[in-house]
């Protein structure tokens, strides 16, 4: 390693010596046994039908809830949450294109809580190093047996019924209407625009299922925009093609290092259906159901990410766990050259103990299946579905991921195609010993502020391994002015090396640390 001193620094309670050092040695053998020092660790938190969050909380129970909901998601080494901030064409923070959502208050919606939901939630998430991916849902009016006449009387569905479908015991806003299009990429851009949050996040809910012997009523609309088109459901995916498209230049437009995620259903399509399909024989396929052509996002370039909930079993003969990973991953890797897009997989934590698949009866199962994953290069981690179920730990199966698979701290990957500048270093990191530990200073005095900061730790007077994810201490967000962290596990009878290296907006880590030791 390259060394260059800087000087010396006297803190209050000891001397210290600072220097700048290389984070990337020359590989050595056995670092491909080391575990992942990036991955996305997320949790979605789901409102709708108040699934994960209670209705009726006011600002003072919301907030204690956020932060002990926070906490120990943290102190799982989770280090994304996945907030469902738009669950039925509404909101869980102050919108002038939507209504407040019925979920915060438990009263009809349109009601307003008095505080704002998301951004409490974005502000703690920071705060504990933690990413916030704001989830929306966008055609999705009502759930099932609600009437429109239960909406905020704002409700575009309700100002607006000429956009609006029924189909089945639920209402949508019409994909195929350019109307309903704009408004959409509207509500993105106020969100995106409004709040410091780390990606707009959209689930599998496109088209909805289809139901038996029920057309999905868009004759209109296909009839009046759909000329070009022979065949409707071409038309429909071409839709939601272009609403994802849109999505992203929109998103980009409005602030570049927030990144757009989706999480489809777990199949594209059946090799049945098409050759180049998995093996499977799924009774869902994207494709040809839900009009999702999730191949066409990735060729598009139009997501930064995308997570297929892949919620069966590694057994299930049917759509096997494996069987679909390897189908992902082969389809990223095809077009990454091109176009770049991180690969994450969406687990039925919700499965674990209670499926009819009794292989969800092992307590191994998603562990196992976090190994599956850990074993595919393309793979960059999981999104699990949901907060109640880690909550819940059904057969213990979270204690096993906390003890085994999450023992460390993980930084979330970088899209460093979206900008893949280096930060720039702190321009000064002072330590003190304080009551609750080591206290570190940090000072960005550089035109470029940093997202992140990563702090790591070694005992001694020598900095060891950067590429060791075991010796990250933490995570931390920038702040205005100065950066302070805390140490809360350090022995106050050891000496350590700290080295502090920054994440720019897209998590592109600095090459080289600060480095102070006392």
């Amino acid at each position: 390693m390259k060394k260059k001193d800087v000087g010396k620094l006297m803190t209050s309670v000891m001397m210290a010596f600072v220097l700048f050092v290389s984070i990337f040695p020359t590989p050595t053998h056995g670092a491909s046994d080391l575990p992942p020092k990036h991955e996305m660790r997320a949790a979605w938190i789901a409102t709708v039908g108040n699934i994960d969050m209670k209705a009726g909380m006011t600002k003072a129970q919301y907030t204690a809830w956020v932060r002990q909901t926070l906490d120990q998601l943290k102190a799982k080494k989770f280090n994304t949450v996945i907030y469902q901030v738009k669950p039925t064409n509404d909101a869980l923070y102050p919108s002038k294109l939507a209504p407040w959502s019925s979920y915060i208050t438990g009263k009809k919606q349109g009601t307003n809580p008095g505080y704002d939901p998301l951004l409490i939630m974005t502000e703690e998430a920071h705060n504990r190093g933690m990413e916030l991916h704001a989830w929306v849902n966008p055609y999705r009016v009502t759930m099932p047996g609600q009437t429109l006449s239960s909406l905020a009387a704002t409700n575009v569905a309700r100002t607006n019924p000429g956009w609006v479908i029924k189909y089945g015991k639920q209402y949508y806003l019409n994909p195929g209407l350019p109307e309903v299009q704009n408004y959409l990429l509207k509500t993105v851009e106020e969100l995106v625009a409004n709040y410091d949050i780390d990606a707009v996040h959209m689930d599998d809910y496109f088209y909805p299922y289809k139901i038996k012997n029920e057309t999905f009523p868009d004759q209109a609309a296909f009839k009046k925009y759909g000329a070009s088109y022979k065949k409707i459901a071409d038309w429909r995916r071409n839709n939601v093609n272009q609403l994802v498209k849109d999505i992203y230049s929109t998103i980009k437009a409005t602030k570049p290092h927030v990144q757009f995620g989706i999480s489809p259903f777990g199949v594209w399509r059946n090799q049945s259906l098409d050759p180049t399909g998995s093996n499977t024989k799924a009774g869902v396929n994207n494709y040809d159901d839900l009009y999702a052509d999730t191949r066409q996002w990735m060729k598009d370039g139009s997501i930064d990410y995308i997570t297929p909930q892949i919620y069966w079993s590694k057994t299930l003969s049917v759509a096997k766990y494996e069987t679909l990973v390897n189908w992902w991953s082969k389809e990223v890797a095809t077009y990454a050259e091109v176009h770049p897009v991180h690969l994450y997989i969406g687990m039925a934590d919700y499965k674990v103990g209670t499926d009819a698949d009794k292989a969800w009866h092992n307590k191994m199962e998603l562990p196992n299946q976090i190994l599956t994953n850990r074993a595919d290069e393309m793979v960059q981690g999981q999104m699990h579905f949901s907060l109640k179920s880690i909550q819940k730990n059904a057969l213990g199966y979270a204690t096993i991921l906390e003890k085994q698979h999450y023992n460390y701290t993980a930084i979330t990957p970088a899209i460093s195609w979206g900008d893949d500048t280096q930060p720039e270093l702190p321009t000064s990191v002072q330590v003190n010993k304080v009551t609750a530990g080591v206290q570190l200073k940090i000072e960005q005095q550089t035109t470029e502020q940093p997202r992140k900061y990563v702090i790591y730790r070694f005992e001694g007077n020598q900095a060891g391994s950067y590429q060791d994810p075991r010796n990250i201490v933490d995570v931390v967000y920038h702040t205005h002015g100065t950066t302070v962290f805390v140490d809360k596990t350090a022995n106050a009878k050891k000496v350590y090396t700290y080295g502090v290296t920054a994440v720019s907006a897209t998590g592109v880590e600095s090459e080289e640390a600060y480095v102070i030791s006392r």
